[in-house]
């Protein structure tokens, strides 16, 4: 609990609240954070916002077990819009109250792919791919360069130096 950043939660309601336009508090003290995402409908709601379709039925039970599907559903489509497995959580991370850190760090995470599906992204931009290609001829000119990198020992040997050898003090 002491990771948990208000600022960080509160960010990411205010997120989840633009991309889902549903009425929620945004405030990032841990009691609100928690009785906003437990039952897990809001993070359906986000997940589907972000791609239709892709959970199909959310629970609107208070039931444990709905309440844990729910939750479960949205962690199986974060995996799948691209949430690196470290970065998500368990259930019973925030069913149990157990670590919302974990949960803010998934919400940031998703929100820096958000701008993948035509949403409004939170945190810094992700890093587009810069890939590289090189014709044959330079590769092959690039095998002729003798670069200053390889630095020179100057003549420097390794002669007198026994492994082993007793300390004479």
């Amino acid at each position: 609990n002491s990771k948990y950043s208000e600022e960080l939660a509160q960010e990411s309601l205010e997120w989840i609240k633009a991309v889902t336009e549903e009425p929620i508090n945004t405030s990032g003290d841990t009691d609100n954070f928690f009785e906003v995402l437990k039952d897990g409908v809001i993070l359906c709601k986000l997940a589907n916002a972000l791609q239709p379709g892709c959970i199909k039925k959310v629970n609107e039970s208070k039931m444990a077990f709905k309440c844990m599907e729910n939750i479960s559903a949205f962690l199986e489509c974060a995996k799948n819009f691209g949430v690196p497995t470290q970065e998500t959580f368990q259930s019973v991370d925030l069913w149990e109250r157990q670590n919302l850190n974990s949960v803010v760090i998934c919400l940031q995470s998703l929100g820096r792919k958000a701008s993948n599906f035509n949403k409004p992204s939170i945190g810094p931009k992700e890093a587009d791919k810069n890939v590289r290609n090189f014709s044959e001829e330079q590769l092959r000119a690039g095998q002729n360069v003798i670069s200053l990198q390889y630095g020179s020992n100057k003549g420097a040997t390794q002669s007198g130096i026994n492994f082993g050898n007793t300390r004479h003090m």
